[in-house]
């Protein structure tokens, strides 16, 4: 079973990542590593390593591999950093950070989404990674300043105090749009003024609502 699924694995990684221009090394390695379908409800394991995006509980998705792989990819990590990471899901994403950064700070807003990606995390020993329950608009600022964050919910806008929360040169990785669509962007923080951006389009893509005093109303 476990040789099975490190072949899926493989197989994802050459022709769902290296085929549309995932280069960094070491995002490869980890998605190579890193047993995605342990984050996923048993029966459906086998779909683990397709292409597409997942249902997990509390109607919730875990993105589509090539999606964790570019965000990821668009951190620019180096494995000193500390990061934030808004929506933690199933812990997949949290699991790849936890390969690439010194340390993960990682927000979700519903409990039981937390509590099993903690589980699955530790069974796992990513002990470098914290994680929290609440409102991860309002970023993690006892914590902060972080080297990068990523956001794995679309919101209506992009949150200041996420952009506050980064060190001059920090990166934040998030989709914008309408509940419907958004464009997934990579902000870059050029000064002290955290109006001063560089801001590139990664192309469209589609999450699950960024739900929060700085997202959408849960209504």
């Amino acid at each position: 079973m476990a040789e099975r699924f490190e072949k899926q694995r493989m197989k994802m990684v050459d022709g769902q990542l290296r085929a549309r221009g995932i280069v960094d090394p070491r995002v490869l390695m980890a998605m190579e590593k890193i047993p995605r379908h342990l984050f996923i409800d048993e029966g459906l394991a086998d779909q683990a390593y397709n292409d597409n995006p997942l249902p997990i509980d509390s109607r919730q998705t875990i993105s589509q591999p090539y999606i964790v792989a570019l965000m990821s990819e668009a951190m620019e990590l180096a494995g000193k950093e500390k990061v934030l990471e808004i929506g933690s899901g199933s812990g997949y994403q949290t699991a790849v950070l936890a390969e690439l950064a010194e340390r993960v700070f990682t927000i979700e807003r519903i409990a039981a989404l937390a509590v099993r990606a903690r589980r699955v995390l530790e069974s796992l020993n990513y002990y470098n990674v914290a994680v929290r329950v609440g409102d991860g608009t309002y970023g993690w600022r006892e914590e902060s300043p972080f080297s990068a964050i990523m956001v794995t919910a679309g919101a209506p806008r992009i949150p200041n105090l996420l952009i506050e929360q980064l060190v001059v040169g920090g990166r934040l990785v998030i989709p914008v749009g309408n509940r419907s669509s958004q464009v997934l962007l990579k902000l870059t923080r050029l000064s002290q003024d955290p109006k001063d951006l560089k801001q590139e389009d990664l192309g469209g893509c589609r999450f699950v609502d960024l739900i929060g005093e700085y997202g959408w109303d849960h209504s």
